[in-house]
């Protein structure tokens, strides 16, 4: 049986995995040169440097435990989950706005237990600030502890959005912008850290692959955010793949995920 001490143990160094590579962040933000990669997506030198050195930092102290990393698998052939605990990283979720100076961007890191989020710590760049925290143990906004936003959705409710890259979700998107605020800061992981800590009220996307949001999962556990997946629920992780389909979801506290439903239809 794993004790609460050893989780505690995973949780620090998580912690200082993450803040060990902010330096590397900042200077070479809006530097770092893209590529493109076989799915369209861009990479930097800084994304795979992040991810190796975290890699090296978390497997060396828990040798057992297996890391994914969005930037580092080897093969595209689906990777079962094995171990009790896994790791899944995120290195720079937001490279185009990395690589473009646009500061909404984050480092990404989530412990899970049994294939479920139980820990989630995001570097948010664009404020400077360590956001940490999981089920039964709180969430940290830098010092702070902090909950989400629980009033009653209405016009000026602010919505998390990302322009569907399958376009038959447009007139989803229409619904949300004829109804909502709406936020669109090109990262993923912001977009739904930012509901669990009360910065958006709510969220819809339809673009996310399992790096990208299970940090912030893990913080929406404890701040009393629900996510409705629309398709693909990706917990418990059974496998890790490139090839994942993408995660489609709302969320927000209980009334903002129903009236987030309603608007788009589903």
């Amino acid at each position: 049986m794993v004790t609460h001490s050893e989780i505690e143990l995973r949780i620090t160094a998580a912690k200082q995995a993450v803040l060990a590579e902010t330096a590397l962040m900042h200077r070479e933000f809006g530097k770092a040169k893209p590529v493109i990669k076989h799915d369209g997506t861009k990479v930097t030198p800084v994304d795979i440097a992040i991810s190796q050195h975290i890699q090296d930092a978390i497997t060396a102290q828990f040798p057992g435990d297996q890391f994914f990393s969005e930037e580092l698998t080897p093969t595209e052939a689906p990777v079962p989950v094995t171990s009790r605990f896994c790791w899944v990283l995120d290195p720079i979720d937001g490279t185009n706005n990395y690589a473009g100076g646009i500061v909404y961007c984050a480092i990404s890191l989530a412990l899970l237990e049994n294939g479920h989020p139980v820990y989630g710590v995001v570097y948010d760049m664009a404020r400077q600030v360590l956001v940490h925290g999981g089920p039964g143990r709180g969430v940290w906004d830098g010092e702070r502890s902090i909950r989400a936003r629980i009033g009653p959705p209405t016009s000026n409710s602010l919505i998390g959005f990302h322009s569907p890259v399958d376009k038959a979700y447009a007139t989803e998107g229409k619904r949300l912008l004829e109804n909502y605020k709406i936020r669109g800061l090109g990262s993923s992981t912001l977009h739904l850290t930012y509901v669990a800590i009360g910065l958006l009220d709510g969220m819809v996307d339809h673009n996310n692959k399992v790096w990208d949001i299970a940090a912030a999962c893990a913080l929406c556990a404890e701040t009393g955010v629900e996510i409705h997946y629309l398709e693909n629920a990706p917990f418990p992780l059974r496998e890790f793949t490139l090839k994942a389909q993408r995660v489609q979801y709302a969320a927000g506290h209980q009334a903002m995920c129903a009236a987030l439903r309603e608007t788009i239809g589903r």
